[in-house]
């Protein structure tokens, strides 16, 4: 090889830098198509609401009022997600296990809570509970009248969280069930008993799993919680609906009500494709 020949080679970039760079380009233009198609999307949207005279300065006054709501439909989704998340995991084991009534009481919430609507739960832990409280009032039990009477908040986080609950048991169970049955042999050639085997193999592989539809979950679940709504609590969704009936202005203030719940749903999407791309380090 003569000595140009070798001054090219050495110059030019690996054919896997070529590629690399190939990609990039590909990513960077689609990237500016999608924005351009956004945008587009966005001003024929504002042309249309311009055409059907939607007051901007009525939605831009009342946004402060609707955005402080915002801080109830967290809360409310946080709780709840957080205990559909352990009701989810206790009902996973309960439906993998070999006792039969651990296994019929998971598999009757599952049953029932997933055959009835979500609505319906709502009024249940609203509206029935303080019945089955006069009941016992009743039946000589006062003091358990009480625990029976449940303000909205509380009663819309165990609405969410049940119901949420049963659906993700079946998502917790199949991350279990993912797991190849040999790490839990050779965890039990090691020594390890059934629950150090559950907590130290099984669930660090399993959360890995479950992290995507549990995030999907979450989200979906902001959206549903403007159902506490209907009980009253000065939610997004609550706050939005009074003003837009008070002033007859409904179409403006579900229109910011609507763009708020997209603009959190975007930031919790962002949060959770990061969190998936931090727990799968290991394995890339």
């Amino acid at each position: 090889m003569n000595s140009e020949s070798e001054a090219a080679a050495v110059g030019s970039p690996p054919a896997t830098q070529q590629v690399l760079e190939a990609e990039r380009a590909r990513k960077r233009h689609y990237t500016i198509h999608l924005v351009i198609v956004f945008a587009a999307i966005l001003v024929v949207l504002g042309i249309v609401l311009w055409l059907l005279g939607i007051d901007v300065q009525f939605m831009w006054g009342w946004l402060d009022f609707i955005l402080t709501g915002v801080g109830y439909t967290l809360l409310v989704s946080t709780v709840a997600i957080s205990l559909s998340v352990s009701l989810a995991l206790f009902g996973a084991l309960g439906r993998l296990s070999k006792n039969p009534i651990a296994s019929g009481i998971s598999t009757f919430y599952v049953s029932l809570v997933r055959g009835t609507p979500l609505l319906v739960q709502v009024y249940m832990w609203y509206l029935a509970l303080p019945q089955i409280g006069d009941s016992l009032e009743k039946l000589g039990f006062p003091a358990l009248k009480g625990l029976f009477t449940l303000q909205a908040i509380p009663a819309g986080i165990l609405a969410l969280g049940v119901c949420y609950g049963a659906y993700m048991t079946e998502t917790f169970r199949a991350g279990i069930q993912s797991i190849s049955k040999g790490q839990t042999e050779a965890a039990y050639a090691l020594g390890m008993t059934p629950a150090q085997t559950l907590r130290r193999i099984i669930l660090p592989q399993a959360i890995r799993v479950v992290i995507p539809p549990i995030g999907n979950d979450f989200i979906a679940m902001l959206k549903d919680s403007s159902l506490v709504s209907l009980m009253g609590v000065w939610e997004l969704t609550f706050r939005a609906t009074k003003i837009g009936r008070r002033y007859f202005r409904s179409l403006e203030m579900l229109l910011v009500a609507a763009v708020i719940y997209w603009i959190m749903t975007i930031v919790f999407q962002t949060l959770q494709s990061r969190l998936e791309s931090h727990l799968a380090r290991g394995r890339r």
